[in-house]
């Protein structure tokens, strides 16, 4: 292969860029282009790659860069804030799936007791619910609850911490 220019193809190349090529041009030069083979090649070549472009532009979406700019950048934003609210998602959900398991665990040791709870009213009251609360009455439940409390609070914490490793 031999790489030999002709004195022609400036005169080729600009009337290609120009968009005069082949109707705008002297005869001459498309005697000349249909005669020698390297303009012949840059006229197919460019003409294939401007068709190409024009084809591509036809297919590209309409909207101002600025638009798509926009839709990018917000795209961006919303995954940034997914990645960082999925941890927190995480610990909601399992923090659900706790309160289930205790309300399921209540509902069945009060059906095992028969289920009176109409006469827990009476026991509401504010004064026998504060006297739960004091040092003289305050037996193995509230210590179990502040455990309880405890344990579930720190689950919770181990729960967050893997979520946050994996993402």
């Amino acid at each position: 292969m031999t790489f030999r220019t002709c004195s022609w193809e400036p005169e080729v190349s600009q009337a290609l860029k120009d968009g005069h090529w082949p109707e705008g041009c002297a005869r001459e030069l498309r005697d000349h282009v249909a005669t020698c083979a390297n303009c012949g090649d840059l006229v197919l070549v460019t003409r294939t790659f401007q068709q190409a472009r024009s084809e591509s532009e036809r297919e590209a979406p309409d909207g101002s860069p600025g638009l798509l700019w926009w839709r990018a950048q917000l795209r961006r934003r919303n995954a940034a804030a997914e990645r960082v609210s999925r941890p927190i998602t995480i610990a909601e959900s399992f923090t659900f799936v706790v309160y289930l398991v205790v309300a399921a665990i209540f509902v069945a040791s009060q059906y095992r007791h028969g289920l009176r709870w109409a006469l827990w009213l009476p026991e509401l009251a504010p004064s026998r619910f504060l006297h739960l609360w004091t040092i003289e009455s305050a037996n193995w439940n509230l210590p179990l609850l502040i455990f309880g409390c405890g344990v579930l609070g720190l689950l919770s914490g181990v729960v967050v911490y893997l979520a946050s490793e994996k993402s």
